[in-house]
């Protein structure tokens, strides 16, 4: 159980869950493939003038491995912690495992939502959502998978509350 699922209050229900997108692992891919160049090359040329042993060599390739690694850390914590969800009565978002970066915002206090994307962004399917509410509060959330579907959803929460109350949005 998640975030959004821990703080449903009395009635609400899930209808749209969207994550973050894949392009945030992007970055960490670069780096590790530039790491694991560069070890390659020192153990390469440590191998050609025998400045270490086959052990040697092992254990400097484990360790160099494992250091290409860590850039993927805080993309997979990034990742596995976000949470976007829109409820019959919110829009829930959250992004963070240690430090939580959270907006709740009722479907009546929406003003409008946003979709920010560059041409990459419109190419890959992801974007960021800023979430405009009354009193000019703004918040946004970055590299949203399908951040149009995500928008879609909010909008048709808002459409839908405004029949069950029996009034038309404006």
């Amino acid at each position: 159980m998640g975030y959004v699922d821990n703080n449903l209050i009395t009635g609400e229900r899930v209808t749209y869950r969207g994550r973050l997108h894949w392009i945030l692992f992007l970055k960490p891919v670069l780096m590790s493939v530039v790491l694991i160049v560069v070890i390659g090359v020192v153990l390469y040329a440590a191998n050609v003038n025998q400045w270490l042993s086959s052990q040697q060599m092992f254990l400097a390739g484990l360790i160099g491995l494992c250091v290409a690694a860590l850039p993927f850390l805080p993309a997979i914590i990034r990742y596995t912690s976000a949470e976007f969800s829109v409820t019959n009565k919110r829009v829930i978002l959250k992004i963070g495992f240690i430090q939580s970066d959270t907006a709740e915002m009722f479907l009546n206090k929406i003003e409008s939502v946003g979709v920010d994307q560059t041409v990459v962004g419109r190419m890959f399917g992801y974007g960021d959502i800023v979430i405009r509410g009354t009193g000019g509060s703004l918040e946004p959330f970055r590299g949203v998978s399908n951040p149009l579907e995500f928008r879609r959803q909010i909008q048709e929460q808002i459409g839908q509350s405004f029949e069950s109350q029996g009034r038309t949005p404006n």
